[in-house]
Parts: C-alpha cells; structure tokens; sequence
C-alpha cells in the first residue's frame, strides 16, 4: 500500500508540471454573454444585403458563432472578414467551416472578449446580440469607428440610437445604423 500511495504521489507532484505551465500560457475562457443561436441563411444575406457589402470593405461579426456571415461577406462579396467569439468551440466551429468553403485566405476568427477586441479597421459591423450589449457596445461602436462604418443588427435595436433603416427578413427584423461625424453624434 505505502508503495501504491507513493507511486502516485510522484505522479501527481512531477507530471503535471509542464501540464501546468502550458495551461498557463493559454487564454482563459469566458462565459459567452448570449448562447450561439445562428441567424438563419437568408437572414445572414438580407443583413450583408442592408449593409450595402462591397469588395473593399472590411467586415467584423462581433459574436461571429459558426462564422456563417463572415464566411458568406467572404465568399460571395469577396471581402476580408473578422469574426470574434470568446467561445473557443465556435472558433473551432468557424475555422472548419471557413476552410470548407474556401475562403480562410479572406476569413479569420479571433478568440476575444468583444468589449475588449480592437475592430477600428471595420467598414461594416455585423451583431446578433441582445439589446442589453447593443447598448453597452454602442459607446465603443461610436468612439472607435470612423464615421461612414455600416452596421446591421439581427433582431435587436441600440436603445435611444434609432436605426436608419429596418428590414424584415423571414419573420426577423434587421436594423442599420451608420456611424455619424463625431460632431453629430447622439448623446449617451
């Protein structure tokens, strides 16, 4: 018995060491603030649709989920497109889906908080969040963008900041916004 009980404490005290060090290393998962629900196909091409995607334009899904509407900007506008998660499960889930459809060369998904990643090259910002983060990312949508940046949101308004547009879209609403010139921008 003292033989077994020492055996294990020698696995347990030397192998996870280098275990330890790299779990160190890698980013800490968060909670996702929404569960993945997928905004339906003929949704995702109504919003990229609304937002008037173009080549050139730089796309930011901001709680990209599967990645289904970076990968459709990418695929069918040609566009680079950036989708950021904090769930690694659906950047796991993009990064296949990107590579199955042929455009890792356009799409990259990035493993973020979504208040704290850097989007300033956006020239359209896709969401499918609840109004409660709508809200509290609108202040970062309009501090950090330039002003002409499109953005479209599934389902959900941005509280006082009334949409320019609103689409329905198979049962769904859509919204748009423009980001205004500093100067005409509405108080928080």
């Amino acid at each position: 018995m003292k033989i077994v009980i020492a055996l294990m404490a020698a696995l347990v005290f030397a192998a996870p060491a280098p275990l330890l060090a790299q779990a160190q290393k890698r980013p800490a998962s968060q909670t996702p603030d929404v569960i993945f629900v997928p905004t339906p196909q003929e949704v995702v091409e109504d919003m990229l649709r609304l937002a008037n995607v173009r080549k050139g334009d730089v796309l930011y899904d901001l709680g990209s989920g599967d990645g289904r509407i970076a990968i459709t900007a990418a695929k069918k506008y040609g566009v680079r497109a950036v989708g950021i998660d904090i769930d690694p499960e659906r950047i796991r889930e993009a990064n296949a889906n990107a590579k199955k459809a042929g455009v890792t060369h356009l799409v990259r998904f990035r493993q973020e908080d979504l208040f704290k990643t850097d989007f300033k090259e956006a020239t359209v910002v896709t969401l499918y969040l609840l109004p409660d983060l709508n809200v509290k990312l609108r202040p970062r949508l309009w501090n950090e963008l330039k002003p002409g940046t499109r953005i479209v949101s599934h389902q959900f308004e941005m509280g006082t900041w009334k949409p320019e547009k609103k689409l329905e879209s198979n049962g769904r609403s859509i919204y748009f916004w423009t980001i205004p010139p500093k100067d005409k921008q509405p108080k928080l």
